[in-house]
């Protein structure tokens, strides 16, 4: 059975493992099946037992390949003929314009000037055609123009194949972790969040799923409390999460299925990213950083018997990149 969230006295199907599955079939032997393995330095950080679902090791450097992947595997000839359209505050971006290349189809990428700068360059070494706007906002409005002048769009989490191909991460993830309590998934659209749950939830239905945003980055957790989707004015450094507002599609599934949103600060996100590089001897970007110090918390709630899942959802962050937040935030 198709799970279901109902709104508004109507019921809207969630995705279900079955499109999960038919993700994980089409985008085999284009994407990694990434790692899923103990930590034993993040385990005594915590406390408790913690074992990581490695996702800075995709191709790309995050998950975002997964869904790139499996939406322009999906594409007619004349949407490959159109070419392809994305908004990205970075490794979405990045993994449109490298998929598409490998697969021969022209891709454009529209970023804001807050971007990093690495993921501008890589996207452009990859061929893809970079438009920069003023902001997040202006990035969306824009790639809806393009798309109106007949761009196929391949948004990054508004899109049920899209969050089918993130789901492949928690299906991999119930496969190869021992023994779960609860998994912990950054947010942004809530496109990874979505898909894993939706696979969690039919392959481990016990585990609880935990969402984290960084504090300026709150579209999913202020779309819980409006009761739907709204804009969000953006803050945070880590411009990764930064979605001006979560869509219906990964709202429906955050309510249904994700225990709770935990919202951290940006300097608990950066310290995060530093204890994972001295604790878990892996480099992450803040996107993946912000889930410790909401581990934490989830271990302060849940107690000593919990076990713990990370899903470690990106590396592309720069050594500049990580000095610059360090001294911002004073962090050492």
């Amino acid at each position: 059975m198709v799970p279901s969230a109902v709104r508004a006295g109507r019921v809207t199907a969630l995705i279900g493992i079955s499109d999960i599955e038919a993700a994980a079939a089409r985008i085999a032997g284009h994407v990694v099946r990434t790692p899923t393995v103990p930590s034993p330095g993040l385990s005594a950080l915590l406390g408790v037992p913690v074992t990581t679902k490695l996702e800075l090791l995709q191709r790309t450097g995050s998950f975002k390949a997964r869904g790139a992947t499996a939406k322009l595997l999906s594409l007619s000839e004349a949407e490959r003929a159109a070419g392809v359209v994305a908004v990205s505050g970075g490794n979405h971006g990045v993994a449109l314009a490298v998929m598409a290349a490998a697969l021969d189809v022209k891709a454009t990428v529209v970023m804001p000037r807050s971007a990093p700068a690495r993921s501008v360059e890589t996207a452009q070494a990859a061929g893809a055609s970079v438009r920069l706007t003023d902001g997040m906002d202006t990035a969306f409005a824009l790639v809806e123009r393009l798309r109106d002048e007949g761009l196929t769009l391949v948004h990054p989490f508004d899109d049920p194949l899209v969050v089918a191909g993130q789901g492949t991460v928690g299906l991999e993830l119930a496969a190869d972790a021992g023994e779960l309590t609860d998994v912990l998934v950054s947010i942004g659209g809530g496109g990874l969040i979505a898909g894993v749950a939706a696979a969690l939830r039919a392959r481990r239905p016990q585990v609880r799923i935990w969402g984290v945003e960084t504090e300026g980055a709150q579209a999913m957790s202020q779309a819980l409390a409006a009761g739907g989707p709204v804009p969000v004015a953006l803050s945070s450094i880590v411009t990764t999460l930064s979605a001006p507002s979560v869509s219906r599609l990964t709202y429906d599934h955050v309510r249904a299925l994700v225990t709770e949103v935990l919202v951290v600060s940006d300097r608990e996100a950066v310290r995060g990213s530093l204890e994972f590089a001295e604790h878990a001897k892996v480099w992450t970007e803040p996107a993946a950083g912000c889930l410790l110090p909401a581990a934490r918390r989830v271990v302060e709630r849940v107690g000593d018997g919990a076990r713990l899942g990370l899903v470690v959802c990106g590396g592309n962050a720069t050594a500049a990149d990580m000095r610059a937040w360090t001294d911002r935030f004073e962090v050492r």
